[in-house]
């Protein structure tokens, strides 16, 4: 059965896409295909393969910051739904009656404020 690649969850076209992956970086340049055949040079040969390992470097790094950038967002939607569904859920947490006694409370503490305000 064929798929569509950027409808397919796992691959790099759909990652790419909905931008859970780096998609353009200077550093996907070096691994472009070059169809010119170089001249051998040994010291161009060493040169390369250090200049490899330092934008492997590079990459990781930025490929670590888009991905915390990433869970950041996550985490900040998380706490956010975590907060909704304790709000809903409370009465699963705390008693009905201590929930009870705190309404209370908070009112007896804005009717005093508000009559204080009031004698003012």
């Amino acid at each position: 059965m064929k798929r569509n690649p950027r409808k397919v969850k796992w691959t790099k076209a759909y990652r790419k896409l909905a931008g859970k992956e780096l998609a353009e970086d200077a550093t996907f340049e070096m691994e472009r295909r070059r169809n010119r055949p170089e001249k051998y040079d040994r010291e161009l040969v060493h040169k390369t393969v250090k200049a490899i390992q330092k934008v492997e470097k590079v990459r990781t790094a930025r490929q670590d910051r888009f991905w915390e950038a990433r869970m950041s967002r996550a985490k900040v939607q998380q706490r956010a739904a975590d907060r909704k569904q304790l709000e809903q859920e409370i009465h699963l947490v705390k008693a009905p009656g201590a929930l009870a006694k705190e309404k209370e409370q908070k009112l007896k503490v804005a009717v005093e404020e508000a009559q204080e305000e009031m004698q003012e």
